[in-house]
Order: C-alpha cells, then structure tokens, then sequence
C-alpha cells in the first residue's frame, strides 16, 4: 500500500468508479445519477485551481483502493479556514483501516494548508463513516433533519468537525 497524489490522467476512471458505485449503491453521496468521464476533468481542474489535494491509496500493483480529498466548505470568503471532506473506499477493500489511513494523511495536509476545521456531511445511518470520524476525533456538531431524498426514504444529514490548531496567524478579509 502506498500514498499517492492522484491526477487526471492516472486515476479519474478509478474514481469514477469508486464515486458512481456509492451513488448507485449508497447514501454516502447524495447524487441520483452516475457521473460522467468528462465531469472528472472539471473535478480535477476545481481542485487543482484551489489547491485542494486529491490522494489517493494504491495497492502494490498501482490499483486505487480508495481516496480522500476536501474541498470548499461554503462559498463566502469568512469561511476561508474551513473545508468539507470527502473520503471514498473501492466496494472491494472496505474494512481494513484504509480510509483512517487517508484521512490521517488529509488532516496533515489541512494542517500544512492552514486550515482551522474539517467538517464532514455524512448521511446519519453510515455508521462506519461516523465511526471513522470519531475515532480520528471529529465531533457530532449538529443535524439537518430530512435534509435529502433517495432510495424512496427522507435522509438525515449530520456534520462532524475536527477543530485545529492552525492557522497561526488567521487574518480577515
């Protein structure tokens, strides 16, 4: 297993597939229809114009197992030092340990970045992703009730945040 920093060119199919697999098969995104290849480059392109990382975890043959990237958290300039994450495992290598792995890798690179909170949307009945987040020391900071609709069912939409210590010098404006 090793860290990667994922492009484009080597790894948007792989992420693709990992991302529609939860939209077909998951509340873990709250999307109805699969992307599309040529929706990856404009993913691609918004990270990298917001200097957002995008890691990856492969296998020793150069297969991604799974994913982690954080993004914009709202829009308005005050939120600055805040980010939304996103972390997805392949269907096939859920359970053992990867996505602690990534996102512990994607808290230091906040860190780096100087980021003061992560906060993660997750749907309120992924228990595995809510245990995750609190084993990595996230904290259940509030619900939004019926928040979305799929599968036939109202999904409640939880937000965990994980406060630290940077940035050293916060500035407004």
């Amino acid at each position: 297993m090793r860290f990667v920093s994922c492009t484009y060119e080597a790894h948007a199919s792989a992420i693709l597939d990992i991302l529609n697999e939860a939209i077909i098969n998951s509340t873990a995104l709250y999307d109805y229809m699969p992307r599309t290849m040529e929706s990856m480059a404009g993913w691609f392109n918004a990270k990298a114009a917001a200097n957002f990382p995008v890691i990856g975890v492969e296998d020793d043959t150069g297969i991604l197992m799974g994913f982690a990237s954080y993004g914009t958290f709202r829009a308005w300039p005050a939120y600055k030092y805040s980010v939304e994450n996103a972390l997805y495992i392949h269907k096939d290598h859920r359970g053992k340990g990867l996505g602690f792995s990534l996102m512990g890798r994607l808290i230091e690179l906040a860190k780096e970045q100087q980021y003061h909170t992560i906060i993660g949307g997750i749907d309120m009945d992924n228990a595995a992703s809510i245990a995750l987040h609190q084993k990595l020391g996230f904290v259940h900071s509030g619900t939004i009730r019926q928040a979305a609709f799929k599968f036939g069912r109202w999904l409640d939409l939880g937000f965990y945040q994980l406060i630290l210590e940077t940035p050293f010098q916060p500035i407004d404006g």
